[in-house]
């Protein structure tokens, strides 16, 4: 993931030995809460992932995504379940690196208020 600008991300990913880029724009972001996306080229996908503080070292994060597999390949892993396993691989990964990092980055965290 690459950041183009507050809003806007460019993501590539290898799923199935198939490389896929897209770009993605924050609709809706609340620094510590919440941060909503949709895709704004190619396949249809969005989510929203959201921070609930338990303790001063706990925090529990719920993700939502939406997305429609397309062709049989896409169609066959989401029915497997390799979808949801490669977004718990993520947040694993996301895990660890919060974890072990130990400070911020520096990065924007602005807030973006949800339109409409």
């Amino acid at each position: 993931m690459r950041q183009l600008d507050d809003r806007r991300l460019h993501w590539r990913a290898t799923i199935g030995g198939q490389t896929h880029e897209r770009d993605a724009e924050v609709v809706e972001q609340t620094p510590e809460e919440r941060v909503a996306w949709r895709n704004i080229d190619g396949k249809d996908n969005a989510g929203v992932v959201t921070f609930h503080k338990i303790d001063e070292k706990t925090t529990r994060l719920m993700v939502q995504m939406d997305w429609a597999p397309e062709g049989i390949k896409e169609k066959l892993g989401a029915a497997l379940g390799i979808d949801d396993r490669h977004v718990q691989d993520d947040l694993a990964r996301f895990k660890t690196l919060i974890e072990t990092r130990g400070h911020e980055t520096g990065a924007w965290r602005g807030e973006v208020p949800r339109e409409g």
